[in-house]
Order: structure tokens, then sequence, then C-alpha cells
């Protein structure tokens, strides 16, 4: 716990160290105490006021501001006075002046102003619903879901393919894909015989039932095959690298916009925001010597002896040197 609340304090004082290059004297002497701002730690002559230690906690980013300001509360107070005590140490001693050290902090100066600045750029996009209704129509496809089952036989190599089962060729495995889609199509039961057959053990115990997924979460061609097929309907036996698949589609929806409206505004804003910061970069140039790819050298062959010398059986512990043809399978 403690090494966890020493990398929230690193995380955290960027702010706080840059902020110091101009005000090295605030940062090594406690300032008055204020009644509606109390001292919540202190050490020497160093005090650290609750707003100071509040605004130390928000540098830090969201996903460890609930520890830090819960549990880990105490254990970042005392990383934080920890660091101001050496601050104050390296104040007396001039160590800011260092070259290295005000490289670095010009370093930290210029990323928080960037930062300011990319929030301001986040707050001047703007968004109305009719945007956010004309990106929800553009992409709608992208909300499509279906719900749907399916049975899967798995031919000899498949990663499906299941220990102690007779290994499938390729035409044995379509074979019995095609004589079970026969079946179902005949109506036979779905559920009853993907529990019996299909290699997919894991939806194979639920009759066969995938849930319900939407593009880019299955392989292309079982997803071409579900998005295409229709509601209540048997598929034609489907090949992918894991096998043959028969697919039964049980419903199809579109997830609705309000549903989806938090999210793609996000990425809308996320989207604009980038374009603006991309044209900063506009005419860039860069040193092409400097920051070509390093060259890579291959490595030097080496050939074992034909016939064992002396020299090499006393090199490899007195056995001989053998060399052997790469086997394939």
């Amino acid at each position: 716990m403690k090494k966890t609340s020493m990398i929230l304090m690193a995380l955290a004082l960027t702010a706080t160290l840059a902020a110091a290059q101009d005000k090295p004297a605030a940062a090594a002497t406690a300032a008055p105490q204020k009644t509606a701002d109390p001292v919540v730690a202190s050490a020497g002559t160093v005090a650290i006021h609750q707003a100071e230690f509040e605004n130390a906690l928000k540098t830090l980013p969201e996903q460890y501001q609930a520890y830090a300001a819960g549990p880990g509360k105490k254990q970042f107070a005392e990383d934080y006075l920890k660091m101001k005590l050496l601050a104050a140490e390296g104040y007396k001693a001039g160590l800011e002046k260092q070259q290295d050290v005000v490289e670095q902090l010009s370093l930290m100066r210029d990323n928080l102003v960037a930062n300011a600045e990319l929030q301001q750029i986040e707050k001047s996009v703007t968004l109305s619903d009719d945007d956010l209704k004309k990106a929800y129509e553009a992409n709608k496809k992208d909300y499509e879901q279906v719900k749907a089952r399916h049975i899967l036989i798995a031919f000899k190599g498949s990663p499906a393919a299941q220990p102690g089962k007779p290994a499938l060729t390729d035409e044995q495995a379509k074979a019995k894909a095609e004589d079970i889609r026969k079946q179902l199509v005949a109506g036979a039961d779905f559920g009853e015989l993907a529990k019996k057959e299909s290699d997919d053990t894991g939806t194979g115990a639920r009759g066969g039932d995938l849930g319900s997924f939407g593009h880019n979460q299955m392989v292309p061609e079982f997803e071409e095959a579900a998005f295409n097929g229709k509601v209540g309907e048997i598929s034609p036996v489907v090949k992918t690298q894991y096998g043959y698949h028969i697919i039964k589609v049980e419903s199809r929806e579109i997830t609705p916009f309000d549903q989806v409206k938090p999210a793609l505004d996000k990425s809308l804003r996320q989207k604009q925001v980038q374009t603006t910061v991309d044209k900063l970069k506009d005419g860039a140039k860069f040193d092409d010597v400097y920051f070509a790819a390093p060259k890579t050298e291959a490595a030097p062959a080496i050939a074992a002896p034909a016939t064992a010398t002396p020299a090499d059986a006393k090199k490899t512990g007195g056995k001989k040197p053998t060399t052997k043809k790469p086997t394939t399978k």
C-alpha cells in the first residue's frame, strides 16, 4: 500500500513542483494559518494547508483520486509532506538552480500549460442534439446488435477441437455440419443439438446461446452471416478458422439514440479536439537523418564443423558436434 501511495504522490506533484519554480520561498516556508484554511499536516518549518492538499489531490488521474481522497488519504498526506520537506532542504542548498533541475521544471511548466490549453480546446467544442443525431444516423450500423445461437463442428487443427473426440478432416466436419443443418431445417430442437454436438462447449451447454453482440465482436465470416441472416431462419453452413458453424438469429435490434448519446458525444468531442491539435502540426518539419530508423544488422551465420576435431571435442565437453537437418511436419 505504501508503494502505491508513493506512486500516487509522484503523479500528483508535477503541478506543485512546476509552480514552485517561481516561488521557492513559499514552498519552503509555512504560510500563516487561516481559520478558513487550517493546517492539516506540518513538520519543522513546513505546513500544509487544507486547500493546498486538496489541490494536490485534484492533480491525480481520475482513477487514483478516489483512493487518495479515501482510504489512502493519510498515506498520501505523509508522502506529500515528505516531498515538501525534501524540497525545503533542496531550496536551502540552492538545488533549484542546478541546470538539470531548471530544465526539468521548464519541461513540467510547458506540460502544464499545454494541458491547460488542451482543456480550453475541449471547452470550446460545441455539439448540438442535431449534430449527435446526424452522426448516429450516419453510423447506425455501429449500434446494430443481433441475438443468436450457433453450433460449431471443429476440424482437425482447429483451436476449438475437443480432446478425446475423434478428429474430423475438413470434409468430414463440413459434412457433419450440413447434416445437422438439415435436421434443424426439418424441425429438430436447436438447443438440444447444440448441447449434444457443438464443439463450442461454453455456448453448447447453453443450447448454443451467444447472447447479443455487435459488429466487430466476431470473426468476419461469422459476423457477415449473422448480420445478414433473417430472424428465425437457419443459416447456411459457415466456415471460419474454428470450424463449420450453423447460426440461428433470434432477434435483431438497434441501440436507441438516447442510450448511445453520452458515448457518442464523448467520441465526437475527442475527434474534434484531435483535429484541432493535429492542425497545429501543419507544416512541421523533422530532421530525416536524425529520425531515421536504426539499421538492423544481420546476425552472423554460425556454421557447425562438418567433422569434429580434438579442439572441437574439448570445447563441447568431449561430445562430438552434430548437424541435423530440420524436420518438417
